[in-house]
C-alpha cells in the first residue's frame, strides 16, 4: 500500500464525529479529512481550547485513524463570491452576520486565516477549500466580456487571498484549492492564471479532484503533470458524463443531481468514467506521497456501501513506484 486512504467527512457531517470515526475504520479507512462544519472540526473552538484539539486527536487515535488535512470549503466559497441568500445556509452564523455582502466576504477571509492557525494547532499541514469567484457568473461571456473584466476578477482574488496566504505562511500550512466550477480556478488555464495573480505564492496549491475536470473536457491526468509541484492533496471522486438522454447539457439544465436526464453526475469511485489507473501512475511520476482521500458522492447508492467499496477499490489499485529500472537486470556487470 503506497499511500494512506482517508475519507473526507464533508458529506457525512450530519453524523457526529464520535459515530463516524468507528464507521470509517470499519469501512476500511486509515484516516479522516475533517470538514470544518458539523461537529467534525470547529475552528473557533480549536483556537479557544487546547483541550478541544487534544480531544479530536484522541477520538481519532482511539479508532486507529489519522488526520493530515482539514477542509474549509464552505467558508472559503464566501471570500470572493458575489454573496446571495444561498450562502447563508452554508456559513457559520458569525461569518454570515447581517448578510451584508462585503461584510460576509471579510469575515470569511478572517475565518480562513483562523483556519490556518487552527490547522497548525491540530498538527496538519494542509487546509483544503474553495476560494469563490467574483467572475464565475460571466463564464459564458455574454453580455460581451472583455479580458479586462476577467482580469479584474483575478485582481480581486489576489487582493483578498494574499493577506490570508501570509497567515498560512506564518503557520507553515498550505492552502489547497479544489479546482472546481464556481471557483476562481476551474480548469488548467484558469488555475495557471490564479497562480500568476498570486505571484506563485508558495502556500497556494491544489486539492486535486478529477471529477470536476473530466466532464468539462479538461485533461485531468495532464493537470497533475502541469502542476506537479502544487499538488498538496488529492481527492478521489468519480463521475460519468455523456450518458444522459440528450435533454440536458454540460451546464446542468437546472435539474438536480440524480436526475436521469443529466449529462454528467457523480459516481462511487470506480463506477464512473475517470481512469484511476492513469491517475495513480501520474501521482507516482510526480512523487505525490499524500493521502488518497475519498470524497464520496453518488445520488443513487447507499453511502456506507459506496464508501466501503471505494476504499477497497483504491487499496487494490494503488501501488508503490519502482525503485529500479525494470531492464537493469539485462545489463552486464
Amino acid at each position: 500500500m503506497a499511500r494512506i486512504v482517508t475519507l473526507f467527512t464533508g458529506q457525512w457531517a450530519d453524523l457526529p464525529l464520535a459515530d463516524l470515526a468507528p464507521m470509517a475504520k470499519d469501512m476500511g479507512y486509515d484516516g479522516l479529512e475533517l470538514a470544518c462544519w458539523g461537529d467534525h472540526f470547529d475552528v473557533t473552538e480549536a483556537l479557544k481550547s487546547d483541550a478541544y484539539v487534544k480531544e479530536k486527536r484522541s477520538l481519532l487515535e482511539k479508532h486507529g485513524l489519522q488526520s493530515v488535512a482539514i477542509s474549509a470549503h464552505l467558508v472559503g466559497q464566501a471570500v470572493c463570491d458575489l454573496i446571495d441568500e444561498r450562502h447563508k445556509s452554508i456559513l457559520p452564523a458569525h461569518v454570515w452576520g447581517d448578510g451584508d455582502p462585503e461584510g460576509v466576504r471579510q469575515r470569511a477571509a478572517l475565518e480562513i486565516a483562523n483556519t490556518a492557525r487552527a490547522a497548525q494547532k491540530f498538527g496538519v499541514k494542509v487546509v483544503n477549500g474553495f476560494t469563490g469567484s467574483s467572475i464565475w457568473h460571466s463564464l459564458y461571456a455574454f453580455p460581451p466580456t472583455s479580458q479586462e473584466y476577467w482580469e479584474a476578477g483575478f485582481t480581486d482574488f489576489a487582493r483578498r487571498w494574499l493577506p490570508i496566504l501570509g497567515v498560512f505562511e506564518s503557520c507553515d500550512v498550505n492552502f489547497a484549492l479544489e479546482v472546481h466550477p464556481t471557483e476562481i480556478a476551474f480548469d488548467i488555464a484558469s488555475a495557471q492564471h490564479a497562480l500568476v495573480a498570486l505571484d506563485h505564492h508558495k502556500r497556494f496549491g491544489f486539492n486535486y479532484d478529477p471529477s470536476h475536470l473530466g466532464y468539462q473536457g479538461v485533461d485531468y491526468v495532464r493537470f497533475l503533470r502541469v502542476f506537479k509541484n502544487r499538488i498538496f492533496h488529492a481527492h478521489m471522486k468519480d463521475v460519468w458524463w455523456g450518458h444522459g438522454n440528450g435533454d440536458v447539457g454540460v451546464f446542468g439544465g437546472h435539474v438536480s443531481f440524480g436526475d436521469a436526464r443529466r449529462f454528467w453526475d457523480f459516481r462511487s469511485v470506480g463506477r464512473g468514467d475517470i481512469n484511476f489507473e492513469e491517475i495513480i501512475v501520474a501521482l507516482n511520476d510526480i512523487a505525490y506521497a499524500g493521502p488518497l482521500s475519498v470524497e464520496w458522492e453518488d445520488s443513487r447508492m447507499d453511502r456506507v456501501h459506496g464508501a466501503t467499496e471505494s476504499a477497497a477499490f483504491l487499496r487494490k489499485l494503488d501501488f508503490k513506484p519502482s525503485n529500479l529500472a525494470f531492464d537493469a537486470a539485462f545489463e552486464k556487470k
